[in-house]
């Protein structure tokens, strides 16, 4: 049996949960999509949508990705292959960050 993917409302109890955990409390953004005229914030429910396309969509792709691996028969070419850069959203930043 294939597993059934989150609803909308799954996936904002664990986006809380885990902003949560980090000291975030999406309540203080004001509500709806609109964005507060005085401080620019995001209204909450446009941050809910994007965090979850972000979960559904960058997240999913990521956590798919797999090394390529040689044959059995080659240990040296599969040391080599594990030495591969995984994907990564921002590589122009990571490779600044290598340089220093």
């Amino acid at each position: 049996m294939a597993p059934t993917p989150p609803t909308d409302a799954d996936l904002n109890v664990m986006i809380r949960a885990r902003l949560a955990v980090l000291g975030i409390d999406l309540d203080q953004l004001p509500p709806g999509t609109a964005a507060d005229p005085l401080t620019g914030a995001p209204g909450r429910d446009s941050v809910l949508a994007s965090l979850r396309s972000f979960l559904r969509g960058t997240v999913t792709a990521l956590a798919a990705y797999q090394l390529p691996a040689a044959g059995a028969a080659d240990p040296e070419a599969k040391k080599a292959l594990s030495q591969q850069r995984v994907p990564i959203l921002y590589p122009a930043n990571s490779t600044e960050w290598r340089k220093a």
